[in-house]
């Protein structure tokens, strides 16, 4: 081979080196945008309880990153937040809570967030929220007249609030396709409405006489209004969790059981045994304690991971704890 081929075939191969590499790094860095696109640009929605959490992703879809800052099978009442999380908080373009003093831990956070400019969007006040009836009315007497915070037993609240918050993210979070979010909460209200017409025709079941409710505290109160029961009374007196119940308090609740003939109490999955235990001591052992999911979605598989599920489950337990109570 001549010197001059020689030089010629160098260069032809360093030739193709350079474009090798050019194009590999073009491969780079398209990758790396893609990246974040995906990652750190992509729009950031923070829901602080599970049951939100669910909703909100339904209406959200791929849209924005949703993060549920409350665990599976936690309480509401009591979780906290790390510092990552709060910082989570005031990083986000959309906060979504229940307030009405429910997350009683998370609010001074998400007012934090709220005052350093992030959009926040409060679900329990905006569905219409009911008041905590007397204690003569089954109620708690400390608070008496004060909102629940318990919308989400109320399947046709939790539809207005998804219209809600698909307004909410249209408005605040900017990157997102506002007719998917819309086709979203229009396909997820439809599934609400399906849901509120298998639990009418479920309740439908249950006797006039036996459609009267006791649990673990007080959570309900929606489903009662909606569906046409009667909240006879709760073991704990109260609307959270934090409260305990005295002595006079049980007594007063058993001798409302004995008066309606209510055999049957509603327990929160996480605490039926301790609660079956005092309550049949009580009442010398004639109550039946079912077992139902009233404040948190579990672990996915574990019978209540969605929204959808935990309200079919709870309202199948419902039914067959009430027509089953004064059977025999």
């Amino acid at each position: 081979m001549s010197r001059a081929a020689a030089k010629q075939r160098v260069r032809v191969g360093a030739a193709r080196l350079r474009s090798l590499i050019v194009g590999l790094l073009a491969l780079v860095t398209a990758a790396a945008a893609s990246a974040c696109t995906t990652g750190e640009d992509q729009p950031r929605i923070v829901v602080t309880t599970n049951i939100l959490g669910d909703i909100t992703r339904q209406i959200v879809g791929d849209e924005a990153d949703v993060t549920v800052l409350m665990k599976p099978n936690a309480d509401p009442h009591s979780f906290g937040l790390s510092a990552v999380q709060a910082a989570q908080l005031e990083r986000a373009d959309l906060v979504v809570y229940n307030d009405l003093g429910l997350e009683e831990n998370v609010l001074r956070h998400v007012d934090a967030a709220r005052e350093s400019g992030v959009a926040t969007f409060a679900a329990g006040d905006a569905a219409d929220p009911l008041t905590f009836h007397t204690s003569d009315d089954g109620g708690p007497a400390d608070e008496a007249g004060q909102p629940d915070p318990h919308f989400w037993t109320d399947p046709d609240r939790v539809r207005k609030v998804t219209g809600l918050i698909a307004d909410q993210v249209v408005a605040h979070v900017d990157g997102v396709d506002d007719s998917a979010i819309r086709a979203n909460a229009d396909r997820y209200g439809d599934e609400l409405t399906d849901l509120t017409a298998w639990m009418e025709k479920s309740f439908d079941r249950v006797p006039d006489n036996r459609r009267a409710l006791v649990t673990n505290h007080h959570v309900f109160g929606y489903l009662a209004d909606r569906f046409g029961f009667k909240v006879i009374g709760a073991v704990i007196p109260s609307g959270t969790t934090l409260a305990s119940p005295s002595s006079s308090d049980l007594r007063s609740l058993t001798l409302a059981m004995e008066k309606a003939g209510v055999r049957t109490v509603f327990a929160d999955s996480s605490r039926p045994a301790r609660l079956a235990e005092v309550l049949r001591a009580e009442m010398s052992g004639r109550v039946q304690v079912v077992e139902l999911y009233s404040e948190s979605l579990t672990a996915k598989g574990e019978g209540a991971d969605t929204y959808l599920r935990m309200m079919r489950a709870n309202t199948t337990a419902m039914t067959d704890g009430l027509t089953a109570a004064g059977d025999g």
